[in-house]
């Protein structure tokens, strides 16, 4: 995973091609430790977005403590090039609970969650059997999005109890706003902010009346960690994709076009002047499948096209794709000069709907520094 420097620019460089702007992604890091920093709170970066050592240690140089992963595989990559404290913020699977162990007896700081009484005590099985002291957060559920354990549920306790009398070391619970990526104004991302918050804050504060420990409370989403208030009686935040942001973030609120630091690099193969579309070569494949700003406030389809400096062509999008052709239109009206404005061979960029789906279609990263110059930055894959 070492930064190459590589003699390709942005006219030579083969497409499609995931470009990062360093400045872009350096401001994006600096705005999120900054706030975390005032609110007083330990950040703990996802870094499942990039998957990238060089984006994960520009965020550790920036004052971020420990990361979250999506995968074992990233906890064992990013372990492997010295990032210790490492948070695996998805369920815990039985079949998975050796890996864990080994990760952790060869140094790695890992942390384990779990959701419910059966997964609990499948960890504690495995740890008293193995000699093993997993250290568990709990996850809870403060917005009906996705999965934990609501605060004022029963099972908070019980599945505190199950895993601290089993042996293992409870560590606190954590929680996820995620449907806050379904909000678009200030007031209801505070709002969602707050409720994330106080959610989490009184599950904890249930498992300590309980007389069982619970030293961390970590929350976060990227809308509810830029628009959260206040943080009081969390420890830590965890939130990922702000280091690149993406359209859904632009429909959400939190950031502008302005702010994107993952764009796809591609050319223009083809015209089909009577329907006012350029074809490029960065279709599904490339863009991913993502079409998460379709129920928002504004469809961008596949992607917002700009030209090669970064630039937003107002109302170019990435209307329609295969699997390696994009069709660029304009929004409204067919562009019948299409074929004049984007001659054969245009380079352009096109920013996407999702930048963790984006990224996830390729294996490396150009990052692109203000001087024009070119490094090649390695991702991980895979499971």
């Amino acid at each position: 995973m070492n930064t190459l420097a590589t003699l390709d620019t942005l006219d030579t460089l083969d497409t499609p091609a995931a470009l990062i702007e360093r400045t872009r992604m350096q401001r994006n890091i600096e705005r999120m430790q900054q706030r975390m920093n005032a609110l007083g709170v330990r950040f703990r970066p996802h870094v499942k977005t990039t998957k990238c050592i060089d984006v994960a240690r520009a965020q550790r140089d920036a004052g971020a403590q420990g990361i979250t992963v999506s995968t074992l595989k990233e906890a064992e990559q990013f372990f492997a090039h010295g990032f210790t404290d490492v948070l695996y913020a998805v369920g815990m699977a039985p079949h998975r609970l050796q890996h864990a162990m080994e990760l952790r007896r060869r140094g790695c700081a890992l942390v384990i969650i779990t959701d419910g009484a059966e997964s609990a005590r499948a960890i504690a099985e495995f740890g008293r059997a193995n000699g093993e002291v997993f250290d568990v957060l709990i996850e809870v559920d403060t917005d009906g999005h996705r999965s934990g354990i609501r605060p004022e549920e029963d099972a908070l306790l019980q599945v505190a109890r199950s895993l601290h009398e089993g042996g293992m070391r409870l560590g606190g619970v954590m929680t996820h706003a995620g449907s806050s990526y379904e909000l678009d104004t200030p007031e209801a991302l505070r709002a969602m902010a707050e409720q994330e918050r106080a959610g989490c804050v009184h599950a904890a504060q249930r498992i300590r009346d309980a007389g069982l420990p619970c030293p961390v409370v970590s929350v976060g989403s990227t809308p509810t960690a830029l628009m959260a208030q206040s943080l009081e009686g969390v420890t830590e935040v965890r939130a990922g994709v702000y280091v690149f942001f993406d359209l859904v973030m632009r429909n959400v609120g939190v950031c502008s076009e302005s702010d994107i630091a993952l764009s796809v690099l591609t050319t223009v193969i083809g015209h089909q002047v009577e329907k006012g579309w350029a074809i490029v070569d960065a279709g599904w494949m490339a863009m991913s499948r993502d079409r998460g700003t379709q129920k928002q406030k504004r469809d961008f389809g596949y992607g917002q096209v700009c030209a090669v400096d970064g630039t937003v062509l107002e109302g170019y999008v990435l209307s329609g794709a295969n699997q390696e052709h994009g069709i660029l239109s304009r929004e409204g009206t067919a562009d019948t000069d299409i074929a004049a404005r984007f001659p054969i061979g245009t380079r352009l960029r096109v920013l996407p709907n999702h930048a963790c789906a984006t990224g996830a279609q390729f294996p490396e990263y150009h990052a692109l520094g203000e001087d024009g110059a070119l490094q090649t930055w390695g991702r991980f894959h895979g499971w």
